[in-house]
């Protein structure tokens, strides 16, 4: 595919002075935003812990991690956390930025554009089934009658007991 590089804003959330500009690598193997040292001092981000690292040649390290920056690419912004690397590393936007800002890479023109499907607004995807209102709580014998019914329905989706079902 070769190489994809992007221009990147990068702006402290506590300190909204504090912004840059760089070309930024986007590693679509890599999972987070990854900033060399001297950025992450230039930007003043807090240390807020450390994580442990694996890289390409399967070492292996600890590093720490920053926050927190709004990053923006292409008309698009969000808020992420940021790993330090040592000085002389290339900033990187991983994965989590991608998906967060709902980016993809073409590979052909070697560039990150929004998502064809939601061209105008990141889409964000919740994988898991929901039905009804959450929070609205149903009385115990209406949950009771309920499951009641499914139990006659097999091979039907159960729904949560605890929701009323919209």
């Amino acid at each position: 595919m070769g190489k994809v590089i992007e221009k990147l804003r990068l702006t402290n959330v506590f300190d909204p002075k504090m912004t840059v500009e760089v070309e930024a690598v986007i590693d679509t193997g890599a999972t987070m935003l990854v900033l060399p040292r001297s950025l992450v001092r230039k930007l003043k981000l807090r240390k807020m812990r450390e994580a442990g690292v694996r890289y390409a040649d399967s070492r292996t390290a600890t590093k720490p991690v920053y926050g927190v920056v709004t990053a923006e690419l292409k008309g698009r912004g969000g808020e992420f956390d940021v790993l330090a690397e040592d000085d002389g590393c290339q900033a990187l936007v991983g994965q989590i930025v991608l998906e967060q800002l709902d980016l993809i890479v073409d590979p052909k023109k070697r560039r990150v554009v929004p998502n064809p499907q939601s061209p105008d607004l990141p889409m964000v995807e919740i994988l898991a089934l929901t039905r009804g209102r959450i929070g609205a709580k149903v009385d115990r014998g209406e949950r009771l009658a309920r499951g009641r019914r499914e139990d006659k329905n097999p091979g039907s989706v159960p729904s949560n007991p605890d929701y009323e079902s919209g």
